[in-house]
């Protein structure tokens, strides 16, 4: 029996393979006969492995329905959360049982449904560009992805028009290199040229532009969530309604870790889960991935990191912040092929439908006061007093703007470098982070989504390397800088 389970299991996703003799077993029996737990163990490996070839769904419900295990637990249902759960399950199927912990399900105060839904090529590090490139291509055939005819995502094609004032022209000019040599399609436009292209453009001031021709534009962020979530679904990812609240954990006393002494390393085994109705329920995992967004700093305490010893004591630095987005109108403002365009101040705008309608925002600069994470109320006098002089400068027709609505998001801000923290924890064996974005996450979800994914069951990336975006960068305080946040 034991070879013939052995020789089966090896063609299992490697995860998988690692944790099936646990992660299928209700609980360990104290005291039990060492041939009965064999028999046993053995006994739930082969269901799981017949499971797997039949492609029926193992069950692993309680008697009230509630997922009471799993190999996978994403904390966090959004973009990120939703894409990682889609390509585990569109790779392994009922391989990997996978269960997302998601905090409101109507998504109310979500990053994810809350963004302006862009998408970029124009970035400062390969890895950015890269994911982009894939989420662009992603969009354009998310129908084919998700088998599902009835998603759209309304992918509106659009280049974004990166503006730059001597200040700031070698480094637009370094990331049209990159770029162009990641496949990128840019153009770079002199101040004449901008005016001839784009003769509503004040360029004073401005010496360089640069223009996206291809792969950029923009979309509906809750339709791509919604896409994402429906094929998890459809092809057996569970979601819970609860807030993820605390973690248990496991002695390994076996366990040698560096910096770790010896006998006392404990693993990460179960999250307890607040249900809307109050009620706090276990869900036993072999894996757990933090994708929970502005939220993630959190919930990494929740682990101890951060407010642990050695490796434990660097926290994740993922906070909220509150960013907004205001809306108006002019009647005699630039027309249809207006790209997403990008002050020098950090203020932009982009057309909104086909009528008279923008959208525009700013996020602070260095020395400004973040607003306050207490709500998600917008200060109206920060448009009137930053973002309409600065667009108004920049677009001459908006000095004539009727101001119209208005909304605000959190940004799951990483207060290190201002990019995302992607992979393993190099403390916890069974412990994956995917979130700080600060802003491109919309875009880059479904490459991470991706990446992650082959991180589990590969135990590498296979696609865009993600490496440098992992925890280990935070350990020995070397920053992974984006030139380009917005």
């Amino acid at each position: 029996m034991n070879n013939i389970c052995s020789k089966v299991i090896k063609f299992l996703p490697i995860e998988i393979r690692r944790n099936i003799s646990t992660s299928q077993t209700k609980c360990k029996i104290e005291h039990e006969h060492p041939f009965n737990r064999t028999g046993r163990i053995l006994g739930n490996d082969m269901k799981t492995v017949k499971s797997w070839f039949s492609g029926k769904k193992p069950n692993y419900k309680g008697h009230d329905g509630f997922p009471s295990h799993c190999d996978v637990c994403i904390i966090g249902g959004g973009a990120i959360g939703s894409s990682i759960a889609f390509w585990l399950k569109r790779r392994a199927k009922h391989g990997v049982s996978v269960v997302v912990v998601e905090k409101d399900c109507t998504y109310k105060e979500a990053s994810t449904v809350l963004s302006v839904g862009g998408i970029r090529q124009q970035f400062s590090l390969a890895e950015s560009i890269s994911m982009s490139l894939f989420g662009a291509e992603f969009l354009r055939n998310i129908k084919k992805y998700c088998n599902d005819d009835s998603i759209d995502v309304s992918y509106t094609p659009n280049g974004y028009l990166s503006l730059a004032s001597s200040l700031g022209v070698e480094q637009l000019k370094e990331n049209y290199k990159l770029g162009i040599e990641l496949g990128a399609k840019h153009l770079l436009l002199t101040r004449r040229q901008l005016k001839e292209k784009f003769p509503w453009l004040n360029v004073d001031n401005i010496e360089l532009g640069c223009y996206g021709l291809e792969n950029e534009g923009w979309f509906d962020p809750w339709a791509l969530l919604y896409g994402l979530k429906k094929s998890s679904l459809n092809h057996g990812a569970e979601y819970v309604t609860g807030e993820a609240v605390d973690f248990e954990f496991k002695a390994m006393p076996d366990m040698m870790t560096d910096g770790v002494e010896p006998g006392t390393y404990e693993h990460l085994d179960r999250l307890i889960v607040k249900l809307p109705n109050g009620e706090l329920k276990p869900i036993k995992f072999a894996l757990c991935v933090i994708a929970a967004g502005a939220h993630s700093g959190k919930i990494a305490q929740k682990a101890r990191i951060g407010v642990g010893k050695g490796l434990l004591s660097i926290p994740l630095p993922i906070e909220p912040r509150k960013r907004y987005v205001y809306c108006f109108e002019c009647k005699d403002g630039p027309g249809l092929n207006t790209p997403l365009t990008i002050d020098p101040t950090g203020t932009y705008f982009r057309k909104e439908g086909l009528g008279g309608c923008y959208i525009s925002g700013k996020s602070p600069c260095d020395g400004e006061e973040e607003p306050s994470c207490d709500n998600l109320e917008v200060d109206h006098s920060y448009f009137e007093n930053v973002i309409w002089p600065n667009i108004a400068h920049r677009v001459p027709a908006f000095e004539a703007l009727k101001y119209r609505s208005s909304w605000a998001g959190f940004y799951e801000y990483n207060y290190f470098d201002q990019n995302g923290v992607v992979g393993p924890h190099p403390y916890y064996t069974n412990l994956y982070i995917a979130s700080g974005f600060s802003g491109h996450g919309i875009q880059h979800s479904p490459a991470v989504g991706r990446a992650v994914a082959e991180m589990i069951l590969d135990g590498r990336f296979e696609t865009v390397d993600l490496t440098r975006l992992g925890f280990d960068r935070l350990v020995v305080g070397k920053g992974l800088y984006e030139a380009e946040i917005v």
